[in-house]
């Protein structure tokens, strides 16, 4: 059967979705999107066409889907609130991956999780496992990338980490710190996925970045390169939880969930017998962006979840 060089990205006017999005179009691929918000501004040269999601209607999402060569599904949700929760993600994403086979979608490129697991206490966890083995029940052709920790221009953690110190006197890293992170560029991973793309093997590769912190290392790391005078020390972490939720209602934003804080801490967010298939470096980024990064504060709930 032959296919298209067309493409669809969900989300591509947003973080991961946009760099591999600015990838295939640099490949000479035509992009549509799927996205929650079709009125959005396209910041691409060439035109992406908007199509809602619809997972309401099946048969409609699959009809967007047709002529599509590779889907590129980064939709997901980073915690439950309000009518988006991680329930209503896991069985909006399986619609999805339905909608595509029955449009004859060739593959599918799912950016999941790193150590992702289906017994895993945290949900964002357990449910990405899901989806991976759902995904491969399907006779589909597909490819499952697994991020760790994601960092660029329209970053939260790493940029609302610099927010912080470069306006407290200390920052209280939950713990003893020395639990570790392996942060990974946007476009490393969009890179790794679009490479996918291209392949017909199905198969699963880490997207993980060649630089590895304990994370109150990260911290003194953010507050250096922003020439922050904070301090960074340790305490425990119901102390650092509740600190960061008096930071939430200040902002009117969620700034750490206590999920987050334990997959942190459980060591999930790296891989280290893996390959490293980032080159971009979190530490030449910082010095890069230092101007920049923490100047202002990124709301989570403004950008996913408000209208």
């Amino acid at each position: 059967m032959a296919h298209s060089h067309s493409d669809v990205v969900t989300g591509a006017f947003s973080y991961t979705g946009t760099y591999i999005t600015a990838r295939l179009l640099q490949s000479g691929r035509a992009v549509r999107t799927l996205t929650s918000r079709p009125d959005s501004d396209n910041p691409f040269d060439a035109p992406v066409p908007t199509l809602p999601y619809c997972f309401d209607d099946p048969d409609r999402l699959a009809e967007s889907l047709s002529g599509t060569d590779t889907l590129y599904n980064t939709y997901w949700v980073r915690f439950s609130h309000g009518q988006r929760t991680f329930v209503s993600a896991v069985e909006n994403t399986k619609i999805l991956f339905r909608a595509a086979v029955a449009a004859g979608v060739r593959r599918i490129v799912h950016v999941s999780i790193s150590n992702p697991s289906a017994e895993s206490p945290f949900p964002y966890f357990s449910g990405k496992a899901h989806l991976e083995n759902d995904l491969q029940s399907l006779d589909v052709s597909h490819a499952i990338i697994r991020p760790t920790v994601v960092f660029g221009d329209e970053d939260i953690l790493i940029n609302n980490i610099a927010w912080l110190v470069r306006r407290l006197p200390i920052f209280l890293v939950p713990g003893d710190g020395q639990y570790q992170m392996q942060p990974v560029h946007a476009d490393d991973l969009a890179r790794v996925a679009v490479e996918a793309g291209t392949s017909d093997e199905n198969k699963i590769v880490n997207a993980v970045g060649p630089e590895t912190y304990p994370f109150i290392e990260l911290v003194r790391l953010i507050a250096k390169a922003t020439d922050s005078t904070c301090l960074v020390g340790t305490a425990p972490a119901g102390l650092s939880l509740f600190i960061s939720k008096l930071v939430g209602l200040l902002m009117r934003d969620v700034v750490l969930t206590r999920d987050e804080l334990g997959s942190l801490m459980a060591n999930l967010l790296i891989v280290p017998e893996s390959p490293i298939t980032g080159d971009i470096k979190l530490s030449e980024w910082l010095a890069q962006n230092k101007e920049t990064v923490g100047s202002e504060y990124s709301s989570e709930l403004g950008r996913h979840y408000r209208r």
